[in-house]
């Protein structure tokens, strides 16, 4: 093992980080630690607490925080020991949360814990009223922003880094909701809102690389490339990227320096990476399902895939706010990716919970193309095909589509069938009737084997 003292000493943390996990150790320290060897002399640590659990926040610190990166790609893999965070923390030790959040020298707060994580739950005022640790990620925010504004309230940059629409905005609105609820029941936070408003900022962010979990086999290959035993190495693959629209009030690591892309607005990119790699994803999990396989690098060298995925971009990317060079580099990086057989990115985990996410991949490209006047593109009904014969198999893991489920099980025929999954994407596509011919086209080649 390393050195566990190695790391420059008298290096205080500026950053905190909520959601210590495989992609934090994939994304936002591995950005840092490239930042840091970019200004040596000035470098940016971060204390990272976990959701709940603690034995990650052990392994790390029984070996300095430090711990294996390795790049898997196809032609081998590249291991860097990353060495951005001073303490990786339960989080579940509400002092040493509090502690960080009031400590003047922390810059920026950064968050990976889900999607689900940000809904406020019915307890967070009451638990937070009582002087107690909330459940949601915005309460666990709010209870460290009022002892943050308590202590001299000095400015922060709170950046969401999970996958959700105008996260920044989304985070801001549910801390603020919550901090206002706060204050109107517990004199302790009085003026906290508007301190908030005026004093914190959430930058909106689109994050982006594949990070497969650990297994047994990665622990001796970590092992091999570093040379001692890292017990809590990251898997991962070549490709990342990080876009940020906002302002850090306090500073932040010169994250441009390590590839980040700062923008004055996110949207455009986040509507690249959802109707590019996640449309074509949810493509190839149905489609390749359907057509046997597993994985989307073996969807990948499946003709029927590839054609589909050709028009998932080619519809997509006459709608996107890009030219001809940014769409092609897109599509040439996702090509890449999609064809590394070395990360095993299993179909059936991508085809999870469609009914939440086609109206989002497909939907929107489909609302957007309407707008301008273009048809509906070719990708759309042969998605929509193959989720419905998803759906009659027993590999759906969608709680969502249970009600459709059982609707199409009652339908009288495929026509009915085809305007109940329209209907998802919204009342303009349950309406639209060549939408609904072109799918039961598609739905019935994939019944017949006509494609194959």
């Amino acid at each position: 093992m390393p050195d566990v003292n190695s790391r420059a000493a008298g290096v205080e943390a500026r950053c905190a980080h909520l959601g210590l996990g495989a992609f934090h150790r994939a994304h936002q320290a591995w950005y840092t630690h490239r930042a840091n060897v970019d200004q040596p002399g000035d470098p940016w640590l971060i204390t990272a607490f976990t959701g709940r659990q603690t034995e990650l926040a052990e392994l790390l610190t029984e070996q300095g925080c430090r711990y294996t990166l390795i790049e898997r790609a196809a032609d081998g893999d590249h291991a860097t020991v990353i060495e951005s965070h001073a303490a990786a923390l339960p989080g579940g030790d509400r002092d040493a949360w509090l502690s960080v959040l009031t400590d003047p020298k922390i810059a920026v707060l950064t968050t990976t814990v889900t999607e689900a994580a940000y809904r406020i739950h019915d307890q967070d005022l009451e638990r937070l009223r009582s002087d107690a640790a909330g459940i949601s990620a915005p309460a666990r925010i709010v209870d460290g922003l009022r002892a943050r504004h308590a202590a001299g309230g000095q400015p922060l940059a709170v950046v969401c880094c999970d996958n959700l629409t105008d996260n920044g905005s989304m985070l801001r609105g549910r801390v603020l909701e919550l901090a206002g609820e706060l204050e109107a029941a517990a004199a302790s936070a009085a003026g906290l809102t508007d301190w908030i408003a005026g004093t914190v900022t959430f930058p909106s962010s689109m994050v982006d690389r594949i990070t497969p979990a650990t297994t047994d086999d990665d622990l001796v290959r970590a092992r091999e490339l570093v040379g001692w035993p890292d017990r809590a190495p990251v898997i991962t693959e070549p490709f990342s990227e990080w876009v940020i629209a906002g302002g850090f009030p306090a500073g932040r690591p010169a994250w441009d320096a390590a590839g980040v892309r700062f923008v004055d607005d996110v949207a455009p990119y986040e509507q690249r990476k959802l109707w590019l790699l996640n449309g074509a994803h949810s493509l190839l999990a149905y489609l390749g399902l359907h057509r046997g396989l597993t994985t989307i690098a073996e969807a990948m060298e499946d003709q029927a895939c590839l054609e589909a995925v050709a028009a998932t971009w080619r519809d997509a990317a006459e709608v996107l706010p890009f030219g001809t060079a940014e769409i092609t580099a897109a599509t040439d990086a996702l090509r890449d990716r999609f064809t590394n057989p070395r990360i095993q990115h299993r179909l059936a985990q991508i085809a999870a919970d469609g009914s939440q996410k086609l109206p989002v991949r497909f939907g929107e490209v489909y609302r957007t193309r309407r707008n301008r006047g273009l048809d509906h593109g070719t990708a759309l009904p042969v998605a929509l095909a193959a989720w419905l014969c998803h759906l009659e198999t027993d590999l759906v893991n969608d709680a969502g589509a249970a009600e459709l489920i059982t609707e199409l099980g009652h339908a009288s025929g495929d026509q009915d069938r085809v305007r109940l999954a329209l209907a998802v994407l919204g009342p303009e596509a349950a309406d639209d009737n060549d939408l609904a011919r072109d799918t039961l086209a598609r739905l019935t080649e994939l019944r017949t084997g006509a494609t194959t």
